[in-house]
Formats: structure tokens, C-alpha cells, sequence
């Protein structure tokens, strides 16, 4: 398995990521026994993936994890999130409440690590893109700071998205950026350049699940708000089918994910033993050739939004 320079952090992280959001159990995913959890968290370390994606408010996800894989800690980068609700039916089914002040920030982090079994998070990242100005105001990155200085944090981070990104970016506190991505969701393809060229490390979501082609995938959901089945219709009107030679549409669209040069992993998450397997071999193929890949660029083309 390739590795990346996760920015500044200096970490060796994967190119390709587990996202823990398949693991938060009912009422969105069927659960998962210890055993079928150790089984694929185990199969997830044995194949040298080493990013661990999770959060508060992704259901049952961090204490399985923790149960699974706590007793080989130091053989993964762990990121969790902040800012999210701490109450088990908040937003079972969406929207998912948050609030990014101080007393919450280490209330999360605190829990995060008694879930996880573990005494301290690799990662923390601000979760769903509050703006610069709800930050200052709530004081979230003096909160997450003084957890970085007390031990429990080692760096921090942001998931976040247009139109809040290039402000984010600009504030220069963040060491890495979890930005969403794919073949069919370009919108924020210069943003991981301007993440990157500042020094940070970057995360890539939906680089397979809102990008893919099949039906049990979100890519029928617009990209960024815009209509329902926008990626659908960028895909057909492209004709990229014309130039995969028989390639599958997953393979294309995972592997078109990590051929961005500045991308340091994709975070893919699955339940299923059988398709992380199948993740980690087209990942091991590595980026597209690069005719394919300017072609389909080429093809399609981003969206209206721009990236900043």
C-alpha cells in the first residue's frame, strides 16, 4: 500500500483511508458483531492501511473500533471530530446538530477517548464547516489548541467545504483538510491544491461514494446542493464510458480520486470484508495513466461552483 506525506504532520498515512461512518450500527447500517468488526479491522491493518476516520456522531462507530483495534494503536493515524452533539438520539436520521464551543469540544474529545480506548487522537477535526466567524466567536480553535497542548490532540484539522473552505485555509491554524472530492464532484478540486501549497495535509471524502455509479452510492444526490441526479447527468453527457476500455466505473472513480497529486488518502468506508478487499486492490494500482486521467478532466468538467 502507497503512502503519502500527510503535510506537515510528517505522518506516513495510506493512500487509501477507513471511514468509520459504515460502523455506527441502526438505525442507518445493520451492526456488526465484535467478531465480524475484528475481522475487518483487522483485515484493514493487516492490508497496511493505517487512517482511521471516525466521529462522535457516527453511531455505534468508535466504540467499535476501540473494541477491535484498540490493542494495536500505535499501527494506525486516528482521526476523530468535534463539535458534534453528545447525545446518542441526536440526529439519529439527520440533520446532525452541532456546537463548537469550548465546553462541548472537550466533552466530545473526552468521550472520543474512553469509546476508543485509547489516550489520545491523532487528528481532532472541526466537523461540519462552521464558518470563520462561528469559530472566533465560540473560541473552537483555542479550545482544540489547549487539548494539542495538554497531549490528548496531536494535530488538528478541518472537514470542511465551499463556500467556507478558502477561509479556513487562510486562517493558517489547521494541519490538515478533509475536503469532498471525486470524478463527478470537482468543486472543490483547486481547494486541495490551496491546501496543500499552505502546508497542510489532505483528506478526501466521497471519493468513491459520491463519485461511483452504482446504485447503492450517493451519486445521484447533486453535488453541493445542486439538483438530484446532477452526477448521473455529468457522467452520461461526458461519454467517459467511450474511453475506460473495459475498466469498471468504481475502479475508474477511485482510482481518478487518488490521482490528484495533492492528495494524501482517500477515505473510503465500508462493512463489508469482501469490498474493502476489493478497495484495497484497485488502490494498489495506483493512479490512472496519465492520458486517461487529463482526458477525463477534460470530459468532466466541474460544475458551475467555483473552487476559489
Amino acid at each position: 500500500m502507497q503512502a503519502r506525506t500527510l503535510g506537515r504532520t510528517g505522518a506516513a498515512v495510506s493512500v487509501l483511508g477507513f471511514g468509520g461512518m459504515e460502523l455506527r450500527g441502526p438505525p442507518r447500517v445493520a451492526p456488526l458483531s465484535d467478531q465480524q468488526a475484528a475481522a475487518l479491522l483487522g483485515a484493514v491493518l493487516d492490508a497496511g492501511v493505517n487512517l482511521i476516520d471516525t466521529a462522535v456522531d457516527y453511531g455505534t462507530s468508535e466504540e467499535t473500533i476501540g473494541r477491535a483495534v484498540a490493542s494495536r494503536r500505535d499501527e494506525y493515524f486516528l482521526c476523530s471530530k468535534c463539535g458534534c452533539s453528545l447525545d446518542p438520539g441526536a440526529g439519529a436520521n439527520g440533520p446532525y446538530p452541532h456546537d463548537w464551543r469550548p465546553e462541548v469540544i472537550r466533552a466530545g474529545v473526552e468521550q472520543s477517548l474512553r469509546r476508543l480506548q485509547t489516550d489520545r487522537l491523532d487528528l481532532l477535526q472541526v466537523h461540519m464547516s462552521p464558518s470563520r466567524s462561528q469559530m472566533e466567536a465560540d473560541g473552537t480553535v483555542e479550545a482544540m489548541q489547549a487539548l494539542q497542548s495538554e497531549g490528548s490532540v496531536r494535530f488538528i484539522g478541518m472537514s470542511g467545504t465551499l463556500p467556507e473552505l478558502p477561509d479556513h485555509i487562510a486562517m493558517g491554524v489547521f494541519d490538515v483538510f478533509q475536503i469532498p472530492y471525486s470524478a463527478l464532484q470537482r468543486e472543490h478540486e483547486g481547494l486541495i491544491t490551496a491546501a496543500a501549497s499552505a502546508g497542510a495535509g489532505t483528506l478526501i471524502r466521497g471519493g468513491s461514494a459520491r463519485g461511483a455509479t452504482a446504485e447503492d452510492k450517493a451519486w445521484q444526490q447533486g453535488p453541493l446542493g445542486q439538483p438530484e441526479g446532477e452526477g448521473r447527468r455529468r457522467w452520461e453527457e461526458s461519454g467517459i464510458e467511450e474511453i475506460l476500455d473495459g475498466m469498471s466505473r468504481f475502479e475508474f472513480v477511485l482510482r481518478f480520486t487518488i490521482s490528484h497529486p495533492n492528495l494524501s488518502s482517500t477515505i473510503v468506508g465500508t462493512s463489508n470484508l469482501e469490498h474493502f478487499r476489493s478497495n484495497v486492490a484497485i488502490v494498489e494500482k495506483g493512479p490512472l495513466p496519465t492520458d486517461l486521467y487529463e482526458e477525463a478532466k477534460r470530459r468532466l468538467h466541474p460544475g458551475p461552483v467555483s473552487a476559489g
